[in-house]
């Protein structure tokens, strides 16, 4: 049985401390001129009784395919966007 490799990614806190992610999906909102990317600590595991946490950033490429560049999501209506694709997304894994 092989397992679905993940995509992970290392994003520093404000001390520098790096820390693992998985990525969960990325998507482009068009009204926005963005691309996203959405992701939750390295070995979270989902029960039935817990929530996951999930982070979401903007995020532009770089160079190198493995460079990218993550900004804060900043504005209401951004998040609102933002939170209606994952909760779309989401839905269409389950």
């Amino acid at each position: 049985m092989s397992e679905e490799e993940t995509e992970r990614i290392v994003i520093p806190d404000e001390e520098g401390n790096e820390h693992l992610f998985d990525v969960l999906f990325t998507f482009p909102i068009e009204e926005l001129g963005h691309s996203y990317i959405v992701v939750t600590a390295s070995g979270n595991q989902e029960s039935e009784d817990e929530e996951i946490e999930i982070l979401a950033f903007r995020y532009q490429e770089g160079d190198d395919e493995d460079d990218i560049a993550l900004e804060e999501i900043e504005t209401d209506e951004e998040w609102d966007m933002v939170e209606e694709m994952i909760n779309t997304l989401a839905d269409m894994e389950e």
